[in-house]
C-alpha cells in the first residue's frame, strides 16, 4: 500500500524525532554541584597533534592537602567523554577527594598507546599544579570502566615505562598509588573469544586485529606488565559481561597476587557490561572504601 504525500511526510519527520538527540532544554540541564565543593571544567592539562585535551575537576572547598583520584571514561577506546563522570567526581569531593575526570584522544585516529599517554599526562599535570588544587600528590588514585578500567589498570602496572609517558611535565611522575577497574580487559589476546564486538573495536585501537597486530595486543594488555612495584588493586567485574569476560578479572587479579600486590575482586553476579541500581550502589561503595583505606590510610 502506498502512502498518500503528506502521510509519507508525516512519517519522515517522526523517525526524525525519534533520531534528534534529547532537547537543549534537557540536554543543557545543569549539573547540581553539592554544598562545599567546587566544581571547574574544561581545564585543559594537554595540547599532543592540535587535540586540546581536558579535564573537569572537583575539589573540596577549604584549606589543606586532598588526596586525589583520576576518573577515566569508557567507550570501546572510540567513543565517550568525560562528563560521564562529572557525578562521580562530585561524589568524591564530598567524600573529601580531588576528583577529576580526563578526556583522552580515541581511535582510530589515534591508536594505543595514544590513549595511555594521556591519561598519564593527567596524572603528571595534576601533580604539577598539586599546590594549585590542593593535592597531596603521594595520595592519587585512579578509577574508570571498561576501556576506562583498562587504562586505569595499565597505568597502575607501567609507572616509569618511558614508551608510555607521552608529553607534558615530564618532571613529575605518572604513578598512581591504588587503582579500581570496572570491568576493565586485562589480556587482549583472549578478549576475541567471549566479547559480543572485540573484533570491532580491537582492530581499531591497534591497528589491526591478531593476525596482524599480534605483539600490539601482548603489549597493550595491563596482564603481561604486572611486577612486585605496581599499584594495589580492586577489579569490580559481573558474571554476566558479555563485553569483556567475567574471567579477565580474575586473571588480572591473580597475577597482582602472584606479585604480592594486594588485589581484590568484587564479584557481581548475574550483573552485565555497565551497573545500575543495586549492582552500582554495591560497586561504587567498594570503590570509595578502597580509595578511602590506600589514600586515607590515617583514616
Amino acid at each position: 500500500m502506498q502512502l498518500s504525500a503528506p502521510l509519507r511526510l508525516f512519517t519522515i519527520f517522526s523517525v526524525i524525532a525519534l533520531l534528534m538527540p534529547s532537547s537543549p532544554a534537557v540536554a543543557q540541564t545543569p549539573l547540581a554541584v553539592p554544598e562545599g565543593v567546587t566544581f571547574t571544567r574544561d581545564i585543559e592539562f594537554s595540547n599532543v597533534d592540535g587535540q586540546h585535551l581536558q579535564v573537569n575537576l572537583a575539589q573540596p572547598q577549604g584549606a589543606g592537602k586532598f588526596p586525589a583520584v583520576v576518573c577515566i571514561h569508557g567507550g570501546g577506546f572510540r567513543a565517550g567523554k568525560r562528563e560521564g563522570y562529572d557525578k562521580l567526581c562530585l561524589r568524591l569531593a564530598q567524600n573529601g577527594y580531588v576528583a577529576l575526570t580526563v578526556t583522552y584522544r580515541l581511535a582510530p585516529a589515534y591508536p594505543f598507546p595514544a590513549a595511555v599517554q594521556d591519561c598519564k599526562a593527567a596524572v603528571r599535570w595534576l601533580r604539577a599544579n598539586a599546590a594549585k588544587y590542593n593535592v597531596d600528590p603521594d595520595a592519587i588514585g585512579v578509577t574508570g570502566g571498561s576501556a576506562g578500567g583498562h587504562l586505569a589498570q595499565f597505568l597502575g602496572v607501567t609507572s616509569g615505562v618511558a614508551e608510555f609517558e607521552g608529553e607534558g611535565n615530564l618532571g613529575q611522575s605518572s604513578r598512581v598509588s591504588c587503582v579500581v577497574n570496572y570491568y576493565g580487559p586485562s589480556d587482549f589476546t583472549k578478549s576475541y573469544e567471549k566479547s559480543v564486538d572485540a573484533k570491532d573495536v580491537l582492530p581499531l585501537f591497534f591497528g589491526g586485529d591478531l593476525s596482524t597486530k599480534w605483539r600490539e595486543h601482548i603489549v597493550g594488555s595491563p596482564l603481561n606488565w604486572v611486577t612486585p612495584s605496581a599499584a594495589p588493586s580492586l577489579v569490580v567485574h559481573g558474571t554476566e559481561d558479555k563485553f569483556v569476560a567475567y574471567e579477565q578479572a580474575g586473571w588480572m587479579v591473580d597475577r597482582l597476587k602472584s606479585c604480592a600486590i594486594e588485589a581484590e575482586l568484587l564479584t557481581l553476579e548475574g550483573a552485565g557490561h555497565g551497573f545500575k541500581g543495586a549492582e552500582l550502589e554495591k560497586a561504587d561503595a567498594a570503590l570509595l572504601a578502597f580509595f578511602n583505606k590506600h589514600l586515607k590510610p590515617s583514616k
